[in-house]
């Protein structure tokens, strides 16, 4: 004799297929969020702490700003006048050749995510002066940085090193600190310096009051170091501009 009672119905959670059942876990979607975010800071966009005063007045001690990571792909390449975020070398003081104990990794794991911390083992912001074949030097008559012959207009430069033509410039003695030889930039290297030029230890810091070529005397960002393109200051609010 057959039965009356019908079978129960499964819930419908137990209805839907596995995979559906899987991609709307919340712990899937809390992965897969990670997971996407760790790929936009990786290839896309990060925000990144600015740690000195070497670039006043244009950023300040802890401004946040934005790197586009994908300004310089496609053979696109750094300009005079980009503010750019790179990695430093041993060349630079603080180079990145020692090793770093767990709980500062950490810390930098954490400003790596959130850009409230440091950035890198040595990550640096400066602005582009001249990249790879271009020559520089300094000074015009009335003091001016000159690339492939052309005094540059720097109206951001804020508190440069002193200069006074005919009692402190580059033919009197002493030699202004604002002087430096003429290089011509290595391939695939960019010369950097800060907008708070007095302040700043950047790739002609080793070579200022200096008349005679010295190679050995500069550092340089290197293209396969260099983060991407400074374009916005996220934080703080009251700051919130392009760059």
């Amino acid at each position: 004799m057959a039965s009356d009672t019908a079978a129960p119905e499964r819930p419908p959670e137990q209805n839907r297929p596995l995979w559906r059942r899987i991609t709307g876990s919340f712990l899937f979607q809390l992965c897969a969020a990670f997971v996407v975010f760790g790929l936009v800071l990786s290839f896309v966009a990060k925000p990144y702490w600015v740690p000195s005063g070497s670039m006043e007045q244009t950023l300040q001690v802890g401004d946040r700003v934005l790197v586009n990571r994908l300004a310089y792909v496609g053979g696109a390449t750094p300009h005079t006048g980009d503010i750019v975020v790179f990695d430093a070398d041993d060349a630079w003081d603080g180079g990145t050749s020692a090793p770093e104990n767990p709980l500062k990794a950490a810390l930098r794991w954490v400003g790596e995510v959130t850009g409230f911390g440091p950035s890198g083992p040595h990550t640096l912001i400066k602005r582009v002066i001249a990249g790879p074949g271009q020559t520089v030097r300094c000074c015009t008559a009335d003091g001016r940085l000159i690339v492939d012959g052309k005094p540059l207009d720097e109206s951001y430069v804020f508190q440069d090193f002193p200069f006074q033509p005919g009692s402190l410039d580059c033919a009197t003695t002493p030699v202004s600190p604002r002087c430096l030889p003429e290089v011509t930039v290595p391939k695939d290297s960019y010369l950097v310096m800060g907008d708070h030029r007095s302040n700043s230890s950047d790739g002609a810091i080793r070579c200022r009051g200096r008349t005679t070529p010295d190679a050995g005397c500069w550092r340089w960002a290197h293209s396969e170091d260099i983060v991407g393109k400074a374009v916005v200051i996220l934080w703080p609010v009251n700051r919130w501009s392009g760059l």
